[in-house]
């Protein structure tokens, strides 16, 4: 039988294990024609979530975990999950069940008939603020219109991935990753499937807005030097104007035959040109901030433990 891979990204997420496991249970229960592989990736976890994890993997031969040496964010928490996976297909979820299992064996159903990458579109948020929805509305909308990437706007890492495509995610090594947009960058066959997303069922969200927005900043500066392109823009808009205000104050002083006392307007000209001048250095700086991570080709994660299901492996490094 095919195997379908389960991997979850866990921090701290003690509250909902032991609903997230009764549901995954209950679905490979109904899925009988597949076998299922449920790896846990604990990234640095500070709560009971790790130990919770070994006690499914003592009796639930189907859990396999990684135990990451520190927290190291989810985005390479999945890469290393998708290193480590080793079914057929794999389906990214999230631990928190906000997105719903039971839509797994629609996914299955259509993998089945040729697609590779079939993900949920959110149709509603559940227990997210206006403001979040409005924010994440425009986020995708921004990366889509400065990326000639097709973006699937208002999705997740909740979908399904055949073997072709994780080994293509495989493929990428950057350190600073936003892998939202890698389902995009690589193609393959497409499917969209429409959901309602329900709120987290226990515990609280890992993202704030300071974590949202450099999730926002690496989605752009990793697919598209658009924002360069705007700084060099600026440059050019400000440099004209400029000019013609020259060539203003010169008719107007050889046609007044001196000039008027500009001193609130010069300072807002040379305020306003340094605004610009560090806008364009910033936009720099994280570009060349990003050269200088990948540089040092640091290994992505570190892996502590690492159980298969059969034998535990510790002080594995993985790059």
């Amino acid at each position: 039988m095919k195997t379908i891979s389960i991997l979850i990204p866990a921090y701290n997420e003690a509250p909902v294990l032991d609903q997230l496991m009764t549901r995954l249970g209950n679905l490979a229960q109904e899925v009988k024609n597949y076998d299922f592989e449920f790896l846990f990736v604990n990234d640095g976890s500070k709560d009971a979530t790790l130990e919770i994890i070994k006690g499914f993997a003592d009796i639930d031969p189907r859990v396999s975990y990684i135990n990451l040496s520190r927290n190291f964010g989810k985005e390479i928490g999945m890469i290393a999950g998708l290193d480590h996976v080793t079914g057929d297909a794999t389906v990214v979820i999230d631990a928190d069940l906000q997105d719903p299992p039971e839509l797994i064996p629609e996914m299955i159903k259509l993998w089945e008939e040729g697609y590779d990458d079939v993900y949920a579109k959110r149709r509603s948020r559940e227990g997210e603020t206006a403001l979040k929805k409005f924010t994440s509305r425009m986020y995708y909308k921004t990366l889509q219109s400065v990326t000639r990437i097709p973006i699937q706007e208002d999705t997740g890492d909740f979908r399904l991935l055949d073997r072709r495509v994780v080994e293509a995610l495989k493929e990428f090594r950057e350190s600073q990753r936003n892998t939202k947009a890698m389902f995009s960058w690589v193609g393959f066959h497409k499917k969209e499937i429409l959901y309602d997303r329900d709120p987290r069922a226990a515990g609280e969200t890992k993202w704030n807005y300071i974590k949202l927005v450099e999730l926002a900043i690496d989605g752009i500066t990793s697919f598209t030097t658009a924002p360069l392109r705007i700084a060099t823009y600026a440059g050019i808009i400000v440099s004209l104007l400029a000019f013609l205000y020259l060539i203003f104050l010169v008719i107007r002083t050889a046609i007044l035959g001196t000039d008027l006392a500009g001193y609130p307007s010069m300072m807002a000209v040379i305020l306003f040109l340094g605004g610009v001048q560090l806008l364009s250095l910033g936009i720099i700086g994280e570009y060349v901030g990003r050269i200088f991570n990948e540089t040092k080709q640091r290994p992505l994660y570190l892996i502590e433990e690492y159980h298969n299901g059969k034998t535990p492996k510790k002080a594995r490094r993985k790059n």
